[in-house]
């Protein structure tokens, strides 16, 4: 059994007695959008008077930018209004409470922000919540953040979802922050994985100072939390629809381990022919460089957390930003994007991939089979680069011209490719494409020379530097050099 079916959970009734029991755990609750459904819980648990110094609600549009300031947009269920209701309200814990009055005090402030959904338009509820706390009276404060995604069609049930995932939330922050496995772990006690998503998470402070956040958007995935979870270049965790909504979407799958030339050539070949696209707005685009889940898997089945680490360091090295996903399909990837955008999508990837999405077993658990997959995939303003691939040096060219089709698929085949749904990239390096990841990675950990000329410039430094993937110095290397310097 596991560690997690070992433990027993607490009701949120149990947790919030908890919390109001401790004499030094003392802070504020704003909410809004959703009712006060976080403090509702301390409130019935009984000794609140000790634990909540305010509890409020800035409901009204107008009152809440009076407090808080007005967001860019105007908009109210966003991670800035969050993060400036945190910075408010514990600034005022702070400015009113003397600390030689409270000298043990643990001070902290929740908060969030929450759109359920309407009548109208269901399952489109979605929050952000919130807790900068205190380890100690003399500490410096941690947060820790997130985004969910509510899909229970009762909108009373997501306010009480809301409610008790923000009992785990501050529960988690007090009595488990010095293992962010078991905080994220309790964020679902008593809350269905089912009707609330977490597809965000941030923990930032000195309490989390060895927190790789990157690995915690990992997590989201690996136990099933979402789907999908971005992060930038600078290893920030980010809310798809932060980065999505109305955007172009390039995506390129791969491997990434490691980055070669042949991924540059084809981004930036598919790149060019997609900025060129009439409905392509190049100040509204968002290029990304999607890994699947069952790319990471090692050998065993688990996820190797070091090896992810590696390839996402060189790919934020290089500017980009990354979305790991549990989609092995693409038509399951393209659905996602259309939750953000309607805007023209690309979608670059080698000729070999393509031969898979042509392959009907893939499809066999839909009703509608490929059709399905394929109406999903191309009802979308959606177009495909594909790189030519050449399996041998003796061998020819593979483009969408002689790709290998099932006659039966051909006339589905011939209708995308007269449409222009699929696209050769023809201005590719032929230098290049004798390059493939698995035989780099190969000859990384073998310790063969030759390798450093198939990935991009630096990347070689950054994979010797850091002993990136299995990456040793060869043991020649020191003697050579002494024998140089004699």
């Amino acid at each position: 059994m596991t560690n997690e079916q070992h433990r027993v959970q607490l009701s949120p009734n149990q947790k919030a007695r908890r919390i109001n029991t401790d004499p030094d755990i003392y802070g504020t609750f704003a909410e809004i959008g959703a009712g006060q459904e976080t403090v509702r819980h301390f409130f019935r648990a009984g000794g609140a008077s000790q634990t909540i110094a305010k509890a409020m609600s800035a409901y009204d549009k107008d009152f809440s930018n009076a407090i808080y300031g007005a967001e860019p947009g105007n908009r109210f269920v966003c991670e800035s209004r969050l993060r400036n209701m945190i910075r408010h309200e514990y600034s005022l814990i702070v400015e009113r409470l003397d600390r030689k009055d409270h000298p043990s005090k643990r001070f902290f402030t929740f908060a969030n922000t929450v759109a359920t959904s309407t009548y109208e338009h269901p399952h489109t509820g979605h929050g952000w919540l919130g807790v900068r706390f205190q380890t100690a009276p003399d500490r410096p404060t941690s947060d820790v953040i997130l985004h969910v995604r509510l899909h229970d069609p009762d909108i009373s049930l997501q306010q009480e979802n809301i409610g008790v995932l923000g009992v785990n939330l501050i529960y988690a922050c007090f009595f488990h922050f010095e293992d962010p496995d078991a905080l994220m772990t309790t964020l679902y006690d008593n809350v269905s994985r089912h009707v609330v998503e977490i597809d965000m998470i941030q923990m930032n402070g000195p309490d989390f100072s060895q927190v790789d956040n990157r690995l915690l958007s990992l997590q989201l995935v690996k136990r099933g939390y979402t789907d999908a979870v971005i992060f930038g270049p600078d290893g920030k965790n980010l809310q798809a629809a932060e980065v999505l909504y109305k955007k172009n979407i390039l995506a390129i799958r791969g491997s990434f381990r490691p980055v070669t030339k042949v991924n540059i050539d084809m981004i930036m070949n598919g790149y060019n022919m997609f900025i060129r696209e009439q409905r392509v707005d190049r100040q509204h685009l968002q290029v990304l460089f999607e890994i699947t889940l069952n790319n990471l898997q090692a050998d065993s089945g688990a996820v190797d957390e070091k090896d992810f680490i590696d390839r996402a360091d060189i790919l934020c090295s290089l500017g980009q930003t990354v979305l790991i996903s549990n989609y092995q399909e693409y038509y399951k990837l393209v659905e996602y994007f259309s939750r953000y955008t309607k805007a023209r999508m690309g979608l670059i990837m080698g000729v070999d991939n393509l031969v898979q999405v042509f392959d009907d077993k893939y499809y066999r658990h839909l009703n509608g089979g490929m059709l399905e997959a394929f109406g999903i995939l191309f009802t979308r303003d959606l177009k495909i680069y594909v790189y030519p691939g050449k399996p041998g040096a003796d061998q020819p060219l593979t483009t969408l011209d002689n790709m290998p089709v099932h006659p039966r698929l051909r006339p589905l085949y011939d209708y995308l490719l007269s449409n222009k749904r699929m696209v050769d990239i023809e201005t590719y390096d032929p230098n290049v494409l004798h390059i493939f990841s698995k035989a780099v990675l190969q000859m990384i950990r073998e310790g063969q020379d030759g390798w450093e000329a198939m990935v991009p410039p630096y990347v070689d430094n950054m994979i010797k530097d850091n002993r990136l993937f299995g990456y040793t110095p060869h043991p020649a290397g020191p003697k050579v050099a002494k024998k140089a310097e004699a």
